[in-house]
């Protein structure tokens, strides 16, 4: 072998090649000074005020949020207060989703710090005053699915992500869960941050629990971390399963989860290694639960459980009914507690979820999905994002995304809500397209797509109540009545994107 001293004119020729220099051993030093330690003297460790102006976050960026703590949710409002506080103008903000704790948003919408808004869903008094006509923009509406394409494609450009995390560590491996013993708040899953994670400009993981490096598993990677900032409270793990996926024991709701599970059982998809997603709502959520002993009974076992994970799944899990769970979402703490122990529950980001861009993604090889409605017409099309009153009040979450790659796709609401008709002629707004329903479920029949005479057959012969979509909304209109039309004005208000990035509908103001 050559020496040293005999490679190096083949070194300066290699490195006059590549126009560099040629390094010479005797010039390269050791620093013999101890490590630093990481806890206090991490370069990415910075106060909120530090990662801000470290960020070169300007006026008009776009900033984003995640949505895992749900209605406990302390990231959004403490950062937009500081951005406002330092006097940040027209920001556009870019969450997961947004809901009733938000509300604070009004003002510093109000004030200019935010004018424009990208989302899977807004509630409470933020979505009632933005139906109102609040924003001069409006709001951009995305699928779980359809938000991570945008991200991945660059049509949702993030300046910087402000992604709240269970635990950290000083470089910024980070999760939604901790396995340290000064854990003060868990979410689980932390898919819906991934896209963001990867692809953002500049990051900041803000904790509440700074843990010893490594932090490992981790969900984030120190690799996609710019800034690390320890706060007080990043959320409230006991607000994670309020609202649309509470475990409802309304006997409505049972009994359309009860006819949803013989939807399935009699589908012919019903069979060794199925796979399943439920969607938010309580009867769809509660489904899962009543297939539970069919699948013993015929020694059925799930491949996998997909999307918002549930206790009731993590339950079917433990006990070998389903062998995988795949989460982008822990719907609550046993789910959230089952990520960090359970290797066989895997976290998924939203582009592995549902983006329909992603040849991997896990909806591609999905066989039944349960979805709840606000309002179904007769075309099968699916509203869950504007109610009766045509204020907004949910999110598309991964409905479309679900509906569309699924093999059978039920849809569970009511015939009625109040007063107020659930089967329709025409949706207020579009959000899953009736080309992508397969079964609409009510307390007063089950009605299948005409698009599929064969699932009719097979729930027929097994002496469901099969009926029209027809005769649904006459049912209907025959108790409450037609309904008057809605004082919808002139302003767009929310703009709904179809999975392929087009505009699939328009969101108009309530008229005061």
């Amino acid at each position: 072998m050559s020496s040293i001293t005999q490679r190096a004119p083949l070194a300066e020729k290699a490195a006059e090649k590549l126009n560099k220099k040629v390094s010479h051993p005797e010039t390269i030093v050791k620093d013999p000074t101890p490590r630093m330690e990481l806890q206090k003297e991490s370069p990415k460790l910075a106060t909120l005020d530090e990662a801000i102006r470290r960020s070169g976050l300007k006026d008009g960026m776009t900033i984003s949020f995640h949505h895992h703590f749900r209605g406990g949710d302390k990231v959004v409002n403490l950062v937009v207060g500081r951005l406002a506080e330092m006097g940040f103008k027209d920001l556009h903000l870019a969450a997961s989703s947004l809901s009733d704790v938000h509300a604070p948003l009004i003002k510093h919408i109000e004030n200019g710090v935010i004018t424009r808004i990208s989302t899977s869903g807004l509630r409470g008094q933020l979505a009632d005053r933005i139906s109102r006509g609040l924003m001069q923009e409006p709001v951009i509406f995305r699928s779980h699915g359809g938000r991570g394409s945008a991200i991945a494609s660059g049509d949702l450009h993030i300046d910087v992500a402000f992604l709240g995390a269970s635990s950290s560590d000083p470089l910024g491996n980070a999760c939604g869960y901790s396995r340290s013993e000064n854990a003060k708040s868990i979410c689980g899953s932390l898919g819906y941050a991934l896209p963001d994670a990867q692809y953002a400009d500049k990051v900041v993981v803000l904790t509440d629990d700074l843990v010893a490096y490594p932090n490992t598993p981790c969900s984030i990677s120190e690799r996609q971390v710019d800034y690390v900032v320890e706060i007080d409270s990043v959320g409230d793990s006991s607000k994670i399963s309020s609202g649309a996926i509470r475990d409802s024991k309304n006997p409505r709701d049972i009994l359309l989860a009860q006819k949803a599970a013989k939807v399935i059982i009699n589908s012919g998809y019903f069979k060794d290694g199925f796979s399943i997603q439920t969607g938010t709502g309580g009867a769809s959520l509660a489904a899962v639960k009543y297939i539970r002993q069919s699948m013993i009974d015929r020694g059925i076992k799930a491949s996998f459980a997909l999307g918002g994970i549930t206790a009731h799944m993590v339950k079917l899990h433990e006990e070998g009914l389903i062998e995988r769970l795949i989460d982008v979402q822990s719907f609550d703490k046993v789910a959230a507690e089952s990520l960090k122990t359970d290797m066989m529950h895997k976290e998924v980001s939203a582009n592995e979820y549902a983006s329909a861009d992603e040849p991997g993604s896990a909806v591609h090889y999905l066989d039944i999905v349960i979805l709840s409605a606000l309002e179904v017409d007769v075309n099968f099309n699916v509203n869950v994002l504007v109610g009766s009153d045509g204020i907004i009040r949910g999110a598309i979450g991964g409905h479309p995304d679900t509906a569309a790659d699924s093999a059978l796709s039920i849809i569970v609401c009511p015939l009625l809500r109040g007063r107020i008709p659930c089967v329709v002629d025409e949706v207020t707004t579009l959000i899953t397209p009736g080309s992508s329903v397969d079964v609409i479920v009510t307390e007063y029949g089950i009605a299948v797509n005409p698009r599929r005479p064969e699932l009719a057959e097979r729930l027929r012969a097994a002496g469901l109540d099969v009926t029209e979509i027809t005769a649904l909304r006459d049912k209907a209109l025959s108790v409450i009545g037609t309904p008057a039309p809605l004082p919808f004005g002139d302003r767009v208000v929310g703009v709904v994107m179809n999975r392929d990035g087009n505009v699939l509908d328009v969101i108009r103001n309530i008229a005061d």
